[in-house]
């Protein structure tokens, strides 16, 4: 049997990272032969993580499309002219069997350039609401994995797979010890615990209403577990100073995610299409933040998706200071809803998704 040569492609994000990680060791573990290259963007978060997953990256000086007219429309279509020209030395170097194009900026030149070549490509769409670039490409791709139903609004129905998103591996394998937990945390067992995340660099407005509502926490006795990401943490502690509640935890990141789930009673998140997948997994019930900064407000349409299934409670992003909080602690003492968020958002939940996805790409390259 030859080696498998496989591309994997995009990022930016935790969102995009982890589930292309996550795809890249299911191949692996099935073909431990396989020769995977990853390829991202210069200066994004990828250029770290895929490396210290042991994976070999390279970087294209992509960027997104400017929201408003500007200079800056020159230098995007500069940087997308050289990030074209890398992709294509790339994929005429690598020669691969297959292409997985996974989101994020440096994934639509890489799948164009594929497509051009005549190497089979795979989209991996996470988001209830397709992306432009998904959308251009989705004509010319052999296979579209999806992580919601109702997809043919976007794409040929012909081409989609719902296999969901995959989530990190230590969530579906690690039996955690909660009482272990609690003492990683230095927590208290015996009292409720709100786990707050804003994605891997942070979120300004739920960090805003943490800091709108120092008063309301400290009088909860509610243990609140907070990432402020790592754009934020400087800026947040100096505002706290000597004023930090005692039952507040700021974390700049929370490397060991499996044990801050395995504690928290309810958890006030972003509503990125990877979080998401990790919530349903959990069985988690949930307060998502929306943000409004993302290409075609996805997040929004995410979490609108849970809450038709009663799965999740939403507050949008302007009403997140007024409203976070009032919400989340009515929330942690009400049993019945939190049972039935749990039990509503694990319905939703697809744990074999890498799994699907790489059956998927075997079908595709006939192995």
């Amino acid at each position: 049997m030859k080696k498998l040569k496989v591309i994997v492609s995009g990022g930016g994000t935790g969102g995009h990272i982890f589930p292309a990680i996550s795809i890249a060791n299911e191949l692996k573990e099935r073909l431990p032969e396989t020769d995977i290259l990853f390829v991202g963007a210069l200066g994004k978060m990828e250029m770290e993580r895929v490396p210290a997953a042991g994976y070999t990256i390279i970087g294209l000086p992509v960027m997104g499309f400017p929201r408003r007219p500007s200079l800056k429309m020159f230098e995007f279509f500069i940087k997308l002219f050289k990030s074209m020209r890398i992709a294509r030395k790339v994929i005429i170097d690598f020669k691969p069997d297959v292409v997985i194009g996974v989101g994020g900026f440096a994934s639509g030149p890489v799948l164009k350039a594929a497509v051009q070549s005549g190497v089979p490509a795979v989209l991996q769409e996470q988001n209830s609401y397709a992306g432009i670039t998904n959308k251009l490409l989705s004509s010319k791709v052999k296979k579209i994995c999806v992580a919601y139903p109702n997809m043919e609004r976007y794409f040929p129905k012909e081409k989609i797979v719902l296999t969901g998103n995959p989530v990190r591996k230590s969530l579906l394998e690690e039996v955690v010890n909660k009482s272990e937990a609690y003492k990683y945390f230095k927590l208290d067992a015996a009292k409720c615990v709100i786990l707050i995340i804003g994605g891997s660099l942070g979120a300004r407005s739920i960090n805003e209403s943490v800091m709108a509502n120092l008063e309301l926490i400290r009088q909860s006795g509610v243990q609140i577990m907070w990432q402020t990401g790592g754009f934020y943490y400087s800026e947040m502690m100096k505002r706290l100073g000597t004023n930090s509640p005692g039952n507040l935890y700021p974390m700049e990141f929370i490397s060991h995610m499996d044990l801050a789930y395995s504690v928290a009673d309810i958890v006030i998140s972003r509503a990125g299409a990877g979080t998401i997948s990790e919530l349903c997994l959990l069985a988690k019930p949930c307060i998502l933040v929306p943000s409004p900064n993302v290409a075609e407000d996805h997040q929004t349409k995410n979490a609108v998706a849970l809450v038709k299934n009663q799965a999740a409670i939403m507050i949008r992003d302007t009403d997140s200071k007024g409203q976070l909080f009032q919400q989340a602690f009515e929330l942690i003492t009400d049993e019945p809803k939190l049972k039935s968020l749990s039990e509503n958002i694990k319905k939703l939940a697809r744990p074999n998704a890498a799994h699907d996805i790489v059956d998927v790409i075997m079908e595709l390259v006939k192995i």
